[in-house]
């Protein structure tokens, strides 16, 4: 079995998680965890080394399989294997199929506060970001639908990025949600790119319903982006899946993905996912019980501790996102009050969206000991601030 409590050093690795001149800041962003990998994953790679040889590398039937098998095991998706693509990670992959999709000056639309990476990427086409903003209500979030359909009907917006489980919020979106989006994106003829990166880490009491389970008609306008990356901490052997169900979408994608010279993956990637889908799955139940017990932690301290600063509880992902509104600081000021005077870094939440700019994102993804010390330091240096704030000294 795994110690999930071993502080791992993970300085001077290249890491860019932990790439600080200052080694007394503990990094509680970029969504990588700081722990090792299954034994299975560490296996496969000894034995590639071994090998030796580390020429250009394919796929095998295996690889398609353990993708094919892993979906229909842990999310009961039947995946064609004509569907499998590949990218080295799920933005280059979004970028070539927005490159395919839209032109310059078409509309893209995201729901925000998202995954930051999409706006660049969406940017990078010359197109519209077109924000469906999320609401916030009780500590909660939903879709707002009228919102949505307004934006869709727009005969510039081809494309909604959907992300689901969604990053940074953590919600788990319904069957019937995701039902409604699919009505919209149908009615108006959007097509639908669905991030699906986080939806094997999900909480108790939820489920991932992939896009594709909505309905047959909606594959033929959609694209499922996923990875082992996030599911078992190997980000770094690039190795991203797209399933794209629609025949003449999938060889423009593969003709792109040729022409940018991206269709060969890492010699260690083929082998770390198979490993992964094939072996990986008791590591995983494991790690999801150690990631309940750190966001119930977490939680708990600071409803107890830190009321000022308010959690907002994920049905899915490492991440929990930190309503700081009461704290009286956003954007920049917000997150370097906890850089300097906590030490901690996190992951800016106004780079999610404007209606993030009172909120960081937490990635929860390591041991106990460490997210302990990340609470103390914000329980202290909120505490400071609120001395000084009485005093007038700031």
């Amino acid at each position: 079995m795994m110690n999930w409590n071993d502080c791992i050093e993970r300085h001077n690795t290249h890491s860019v998680k932990w790439s600080f001149s200052d080694e007394e800041i503990i990094p509680m962003c970029i969504a990588d965890m700081d722990f090792q990998v299954s034994e299975a994953i560490t296996e496969a790679m000894k034995e590639k080394a071994k090998h030796g040889i580390y020429g250009y590398t394919t796929f095998s039937e295996r690889y398609f399989r353990a993708i094919q098998m892993w979906w229909k095991r842990r999310h009961d998706l039947e995946v064609d294997r004509e569907w499998i693509s590949f990218s080295p990670g799920i933005i280059p992959g979004m970028n070539i199929l927005l490159g395919i999709l839209t032109e310059p000056g078409d509309a893209v639309i995201v729901q925000d506060p998202v995954y930051y990476p999409f706006y660049s990427t969406i940017e990078n086409h010359g197109c519209t970001v077109l924000k469906n903003t999320l609401t916030y209500k009780n500590d909660h979030y939903q879709m707002d639908f009228a919102d949505l359909e307004r934006k869709a009907k727009d005969p510039n917006t081809k494309v909604l990025i959907l992300c689901s489980p969604h990053n940074p919020v953590g919600r788990v979106w319904t069957s019937e949600e995701l039902g409604r989006i699919a009505e919209i994106c149908l009615k108006h003829d959007v097509w639908i790119i669905s991030d699906e990166m986080h939806g094997d880490l999900v909480y108790e009491g939820n489920t991932h319903h992939p896009l594709f389970s909505v309905g047959e008609e909606l594959k033929q306008r959609s694209i499922l982006c996923a990875a082992p990356s996030k599911t078992f901490n190997i980000a770094g052997l690039q190795t991203s899946i797209l399933l794209i169900p629609n025949q003449e979408l999938r060889e423009k994608y593969e003709h792109k993905l040729l022409s940018f010279g991206m269709s060969r993956p890492n010699a260690f990637g083929v082998e770390g996912t198979i490993a992964a889908y094939e072996q990986g799955e008791q590591w995983l139940d494991e790690l999801l019980m150690y990631l309940e017990g750190n966001r119930q932690y977490a939680i708990n301290y600071l409803q107890k501790n830190i009321p000022s600063v308010k959690p907002v509880a994920p049905e899915a992902t490492h991440l929990i996102w930190l309503d700081c509104s009461e704290l009286g600081m956003e954007h920049e000021e917000l997150f370097e009050f906890f850089l300097v005077e906590a030490k901690i870094k996190f992951d800016e939440g106004y780079k999610f969206g404007p209606s993030g700019s009172k909120f960081v994102r937490m990635n929860i993804a390591c041991p106990r000991e460490r997210l302990t010390m990340a609470l103390r330091r914000m329980d202290e240096a909120v505490l400071r601030k609120r001395v000084h704030d009485r005093s007038g000294l700031i």
